[in-house]
């Protein structure tokens, strides 16, 4: 979190519209600076730097993301501003699948590990789609049936 001194870069209302115009409540450029002066900022993943909002923000939290694979459907809760590399991280805990082997889409897209939810959108109760890769899945069953024929032959000569 940073802490910046702000300014104020435009002219009041008060000069344009008369004396007392721009304390009527209405949308005036300078509700920020009442109170002290001080205004809090951040700066987010993408390098942006915003000023921080108050309350319960979703980017500053948890989120519950739904995450269906063949025919299960997982709940899982992870930060707003993760990327979708740290959600493979957890959806390999809950589904034995390797982030190397998961493929994530989100709105028919498949998402990049940098990427971040709250950048593309991803908000609480989003859903996501979760898919094995293909290549991964066809090498790991010419494996199992490489890894079955030497058994069987193992166990033949060892008879």
């Amino acid at each position: 979190m940073l802490k910046l001194r702000s300014r104020r870069l435009c002219k009041s209302s008060s000069s344009k519209h008369g004396k007392g115009a721009g304390n009527n409540g209405g949308g005036g450029g300078d509700r920020g600076l009442i109170g002290g002066g001080d205004i809090q900022w951040e700066l987010r993943p993408g390098g942006m730097l915003v000023q921080k909002r108050e309350g319960g923000s979703t980017t500053e939290g948890l989120i519950k993301v739904k995450v269906k694979t063949g025919s299960q459907l997982h709940d899982i809760s992870i930060g707003a501003t993760s990327t979708f590399g740290e959600m493979k991280v957890v959806l390999a805990m809950v589904t034995g699948l390797e982030p190397r082997e998961q493929r994530v889409l989100f709105r028919g897209k498949e998402r990049e590990d940098y990427e971040h939810l709250h950048m593309v959108g991803l908000k609480d109760m989003d859903k996501v789609l979760l898919l094995e890769d293909p290549a991964i899945k066809e090498r790991k069953l010419h494996e199992l049936a490489r890894d079955q024929a030497m058994q069987s032959t193992l166990h033949t000569i060892s008879v």
